[in-house]
This record gives structure tokens, C-alpha cells and sequence, in this order.
């Protein structure tokens, strides 16, 4: 498996382990180094699976590496979208939790194509058509009883 810059970050099809959240914020940190802009990214599974912690990861890690203040990462659970500024990479954080028709996903142009953005979406199983949308899927898991979590990663 490969994503935007062509260096494998796991093997297809497999499970990465991020039980621990130091374990969460490794993998967060690996993506910084393969998404640069124009990137999407889906994030399914069950709430408090660690969807929202990775992206808090993922935003204070490009901000760490951009010389920028770490900032609170909060879920947009009722504001649809949080937007981050990190040098000239904007990076968009949707929660499409609270939508309920597949019509209203339309009015936010969450699907803006700018090589200068990064497009996190935690909840896109209402998303319908994603023919046209080269993603990056990852699918975060409870495991043992809900004691472990993992993430699959889908290109």
C-alpha cells in the first residue's frame, strides 16, 4: 500500500495496532510525511474509536513540523467543520455524524480540489458517489472486547 508520495506505510490489507494513544500519534506522524495537499481521507468506525485522536495527532504533528503552536483539535461534531491553517496547507476536519440526507453533504463542497488542502472526513458512509474521488480510507476497529484498537488502511 502506498499513498501520495509512493512510500508504503503498511501492508495492504493489514492491521496496524494503535491501542495505546502513543501508538495513535506514530501512525498520525507517519502521514505527515505522505500527505502534502490535495489529499482526502475517510474515517470510519464506532465513536470513541479514536478517529478524532488521530486527527488531533495528525494537525499538532504537521503544526509541530511547520515551527507553528500546537493547537486544541477539537471534534466538529456540531459544526460540521473545523479548518486549520498550517503555512500554505489548509487542512479541513469534517464530522458528517449529525447529517442525516445524503442531499445536505452537497452545501459544504467538502470536495474542493486544491493541492494545497488536506480533507479529513470522519462519518462518509453518507457520501454516495466517490468514483470521481481518488481517498484514503481508514478504518479504525475495536478489538478484544473493546481492550484494543486497530486501523486498516485502504488506498
Amino acid at each position: 500500500m502506498v499513498l501520495s508520495n509512493q512510500m508504503p506505510i503498511a501492508i495492504k490489507d493489514s492491521k496496524i495496532d494503535i491501542t495505546s494513544e502513543k501508538l495513535t500519534k506514530e501512525l498520525a506522524k507517519k502521514f505527515t510525511k505522505y500527505l502534502k495537499g490535495g489529499d482526502f481521507v475517510f474515517l470510519y468506525g464506532e465513536m470513541g474509536v479514536g478517529k478524532t485522536t488521530f486527527v488531533k495527532y495528525f494537525i499538532n504533528e504537521y503544526q509541530k513540523i511547520n515551527n507553528l503552536t500546537q493547537t486544541e483539535i477539537t471534534s466538529p461534531t456540531f459544526s460540521l467543520l473545523n479548518e486549520y491553517q498550517v503555512k500554505n496547507i489548509r487542512i479541513k476536519h469534517y464530522d458528517l455524524f449529525r447529517i442525516n440526507r445524503k442531499e445536505d453533504i452537497y452545501n459544504l463542497d467538502i470536495f474542493e480540489k486544491d493541492n494545497k488542502l488536506i480533507t479529513l472526513i470522519e462519518w462518509p458512509q453518507l457520501i454516495a458517489d466517490t468514483q470521481d474521488i481518488k481517498f484514503i480510507a481508514l478504518t479504525f476497529n475495536y478489538l478484544n472486547d473493546l481492550n484494543d484498537r486497530s486501523v486498516d488502511i485502504k488506498v
